[in-house]
């Protein structure tokens, strides 16, 4: 999806419904679309802040400004990428809020970078579980697990709307990066099906427009990973390849600067094929068992 022209309402608390306001963060990149989306949950007598982004002075002074003297009841992260979670430790001082939600990230890997974009000062006051919701006047969150992109990201579901807060599971504009070793294809592919097996009216994701026809999105991304997954199964049956042939050939014109992330989700289907034994490496090149 291109980007939509400027200038792009950073810094506004956008009304969405009764219960959702949107504010977004100044910082937009080929990654994060036009920034990442804070959303505000409540009407006045208590809000709940989903993913509160960048720990930026520009954003937390306009998460403030849409706060006013509504009092913080929580404090939400989708997952702990640094994107996502870094203000909400400034915010919870600010506000005397808990920060309630995903679990600290820990690597089971030391793999190089593994641990570059994660946010390593998150400390929740509270981990949710699948299934468990916070409440507050007139709203009910329940955490949905749908591990994947990151193996403790978080979906939220506002009950009493049908709205899902989606985070980077399911964005607006583009499909998620799956980054191994904590990126997870077979986890991602299971939590696009739970999705898809639910009723959401509509998905607010992290990034991007909000998301009015959901199952058929989810059911497109399915279809767009499987092909992913065909593609390289073909290209692996001509020849032995590696990651960065596999993305020149998948990838054709893509932005150079998304290039390593392509690399990642490729890593990420061949991984998950080695474990299926569809796949077998030897060093950097991969091959086809057929």
């Amino acid at each position: 999806m291109p980007l939509p022209p400027h200038p792009w309402p950073t810094g506004l608390a956008e009304p969405l419904e009764p219960l959702v306001r949107r504010v977004l963060a100044p910082n937009g990149s080929p990654y994060t679309y036009t920034g990442t989306q804070t959303y505000l949950v409540g009407a006045g007598e208590g809000l709940a802040v989903i993913d509160p982004g960048p720990a930026e002075a520009k954003h937390l002074a306009a998460l403030e400004a849409a706060i006013g003297d509504e009092p913080v009841l929580a404090i939400c992260c989708t997952h702990t990428h640094r994107d996502h979670s870094p203000a909400a430790a400034p915010l919870a001082a600010r506000t005397g809020a808990p920060v309630i939600g995903c679990a600290p990230l820990v690597l089971q890997s030391d793999e190089p970078r593994a641990d570059a974009p994660f946010d390593p000062d998150y400390a929740p006051d509270r981990v949710l579980a699948d299934g468990e919701s916070i409440a507050g006047p007139g709203w009910t969150l329940t955490a949905l697990a749908t591990p994947g992109h990151t193996s403790n990201h978080l979906c939220y579901a506002l009950e009493e709307t049908g709205a899902l807060f989606t985070g980077d599971h399911v964005m607006g504009w583009s499909t998620s990066v799956v980054a191994p070793p904590d990126g997870d294809m077979a986890a991602y592919m299971a939590s696009l099906e739970t999705l898809h097996a639910r009723a959401d009216r509509v998905y607010y994701p992290a990034h991007g427009p909000q998301v009015t026809n959901p199952r058929q999105l989810v059911r497109g991304m399915i279809g767009h990973r499987r092909q992913r997954e065909r593609q390289i199964l073909r290209l692996l049956d001509q020849e032995g390849r590696d990651v960065g042939d596999l993305v020149s050939l998948m990838y054709k014109g893509i932005d150079p600067r998304l290039r390593p992330a392509a690399g990642q989700s490729v890593k990420a289907h061949l991984i998950d094929l080695e474990r299926r034994a569809r796949v077998a490496r030897r060093g950097e090149i991969w091959t086809s068992t057929s």
